[in-house]
This record gives structure tokens, C-alpha cells and sequence, in this order.
């Protein structure tokens, strides 16, 4: 894919660097002159465009007009939503990721003004916290769907309500699907007559609104 970043900082750079070792096509904007010698030092010299990203001239001389991603990284939300607007409203980009530095301006990030994905960090760590106080010996393994669902792991304790039972008997929360059973070194793949044992690994997909549940589910003394 042809990647366009706006926005030469410590996210915008690491970003570039992580899409070129997949093998992606990056071009970086960025106006500042010391964030361009930054850059020069981490990323290929012909990767870097210097310029205001907010401006059609500087996103048509970094080939805004045949990149599959935008994604407008800078420090300030009016001119990611700016860069937003013109890479999907003018140019047609098909994605546009645009970064929400101050959480009060969450709501102006949306498809209406060009934006398909919104990463408002403060938001994603606030997130996070709660999740993790609330999954108790549950571990995630990846995020999907936007962090709207989770694959996540946990052990099934040896006084759940589950030990002993076969799953097409367990009455699993909405939104939940059992991929993966781990027993000892061996990975089973759930049948409905496959029975659960204390200290078997089960690995679910599971929405967040139904963590607890499902902690609840494969914890003790239920």
C-alpha cells in the first residue's frame, strides 16, 4: 500500500518506520526543519517531504492522488481534520486515520468531515485501565473491530462452574465465541462434546461488554 503521514513527530515517525519494515510504500510530511533532520536520521532520505500537509499543493507533490491511507499525526486537531477532509473530500483516499490530541474535540473526527478512524490516545488508555481492572486473571491477546471485541485467554480455575462440563452445555455470554482450548502442550479445537478441565487455556473472542462475564465464567466459586 501507498501510505501518506502528516505529522514528522515521535508517533508519525515510528509509524513510518513500522510500515516500511512491512514493506509499505511511505511518503512523510513534515514542515518543521529540526523534525526533518530527526527524520533524516531514522528513514529513508527519499521517504521525507517537507512541507505543511494541510496544504493540496505539498499532499499532490507527496502523490496524495494514488495513496491508499492517510493519516494525519500532527500535534495540532485542526489541521489533522483539515488534511482529513482534503484527502477524502478532494482526493478521494479511501482511508484517512486522523490523530485527536485533545479529547474535547473527539466528536469532530468523523466520517462527515472525512475521517475514517479516529486514535484519540487518551481515550485508548483510559480504556485500557478500566479493561484491566475489570479482567481480573484474563489476558489479552489482540484488539479487533476498532477494540471493540478481544481475543483474550484465560485458565479455566479448577472451582469454575465450567470444570467438568461439555461445551454445548456451558452457556456462553452473547457476543463470545470459543476459538481455542490449550491443554498441556496440545491445542484442541472446540467440538460441542469437547469437556473443559481446571487449568485448560481457553481462548475466546469476545466483545468488551462481556469480559466480565466471561471472567466470571472461568473463575472459581461459581
Amino acid at each position: 500500500m501507498k501510505v501518506i503521514i502528516v505529522g514528522g513527530g515521535q508517533v508519525g515517525c515510528y509509524l513510518a518506520s513500522l510500515l516500511i519494515e512491512r514493506g509499505h510504500s511511505i511518503t512523510i510530511i513534515e514542515a518543521k526543519d529540526n523534525r526533518i533532520e530527526v527524520l533524516k536520521k531514522s528513514l529513508p532520505h527519499d521517504t521525507i517531504l517537507q512541507g505543511n500537509g494541510a496544504e493540496p499543493k505539498v499532499l499532490e507533490a507527496a502523490g496524495v492522488r494514488q495513496a491508499d491511507v492517510v493519516a494525519a499525526v500532527t500535534g495540532s486537531d485542526e489541521n489533522n481534520l483539515v488534511i482529513g477532509t482534503l484527502a477524502r473530500l478532494e482526493y478521494g483516499v479511501r482511508r484517512v486515520i486522523g490523530r485527536v490530541n485533545n479529547p474535547k474535540n473527539a466528536w469532530l473526527f468523523t466520517p462527515l468531515m472525512g475521517i475514517d478512524a479516529a486514535v484519540n490516545q487518551a481515550d485508548l488508555m483510559a480504556r485500557l485501565v478500566a479493561e484491566e481492572m475489570s479482567m481480573g486473571d484474563m489476558m489479552t491477546l489482540l484488539k479487533l473491530h476498532g477494540g471493540k471485541y478481544s481475543l483474550v485467554e484465560r485458565i479455566v480455575n479448577p472451582g469454575s462452574s465450567v470444570q467438568g462440563k461439555l461445551l454445548r452445555d456451558i452457556e456462553l455470554p452473547t457476543e463470545c465465541v470459543l476459538v481455542a482450548v490449550i491443554r498441556n502442550s496440545d491445542l484442541l479445537i472446540p467440538r460441542g462434546d469437547t469437556m473443559l478441565q481446571g487449568g485448560d487455556k481457553v481462548v475466546t473472542i469476545v466483545h468488551i461488554d462481556q469480559l466480565e462475564n466471561m471472567e466470571k465464567i472461568l473463575g472459581a466459586g461459581l
